[in-house]
């Protein structure tokens, strides 16, 4: 290797010390020498730079051959990445769709539990209006034919009374010593009478009452459960609707 440094030397001076040629940038130098040095370099070069020389050949190669395989493992990788990708949306897609057909189908089956409840409670709420009237018409009758039964026999009671008056005072009239008296008895049996007829319409009156304040507890009470049940339907409606969210 120092012959080969020691050529350039030497190559190098002859370059420098060259004759020029004019109005160029160039030089005349002895050809002989010149190729003389370039074969004392040639002849100084080690094997082992041609060795070196094949093995960055080798490794161009390899790196070639590296890099056309990374390429394809690649090209692989990205085809597989893409199948994969490809069957995992379908895969999304399917369970996506399993998914909105159950929750259609829970839906469906709350509302039609919804619809079924609604018409029982208003299958429930007409039976026991039927029953309320039923029973208010029946409370009504009762009350009405007790208070005509209690107003007739007070009417009767009313009229006896001013019957039995009037024929006690027309026995007292014939009587002149005592007609003063058969006047006021007449009078007080008339009174009386009056009397019995007012507290007659007066227990009328308290006995009709009486039932109507039996048949507004009824109503109140069925209310109330008309009430409870309508708290129930809308509370199983609202489990339904979260639920199904």
């Amino acid at each position: 290797m120092y012959r080969v440094f020691e050529a350039l030397d030497e190559l190098g001076a002859i370059v420098e010390e060259a004759r020029g040629v004019p109005m160029t940038a160039g030089c005349v130098v002895p050809r002989g020498d010149v190729l003389e040095l370039i074969d004392d370099i040639k002849d100084a070069i080690p094997g082992e730079l041609d060795d070196a020389q094949d093995v960055l050949d080798a490794r161009d190669s390899l790196l070639r051959e590296a890099k056309d395989h990374a390429e394809s493992t690649v090209s692989m990788a990205n085809a597989e990445a893409d199948s994969m990708v490809n069957h995992a949306r379908a895969e999304a897609d399917r369970l996506l769709a399993d998914a909105k057909a159950q929750a259609d189908r829970m839906v469906a089956e709350a509302r039609q539990h919804s619809e079924r409840m609604v018409g029982e409670a208003r299958e429930e709420s007409v039976r026991i209006g039927a029953t309320a009237k039923r029973e208010y018409e029946a409370s009504t009758g009762r009350a009405k034919s007790e208070a005509d039964r209690l107003i007739e026999s007070g009417n009767l009671a009313y009229e006896k009374a001013v019957q039995e008056g009037i024929k006690e005072q027309q026995r007292l009239v014939s009587q002149t010593e005592i007609v003063a008296t058969a006047t006021a008895e007449a009078t007080r049996l008339i009174d009386s009478a009056h009397s019995e007829a007012d507290r007659l319409r007066g227990e009328c009156d308290i006995y009709v009452d009486s039932k109507l304040a039996e048949f507004e507890d009824f109503l109140n009470g069925t209310l109330r459960s008309v009430g409870r049940g309508r708290h129930q339907l809308r509370t199983a409606a609202g489990t339904h609707d979260y639920a199904a969210r």
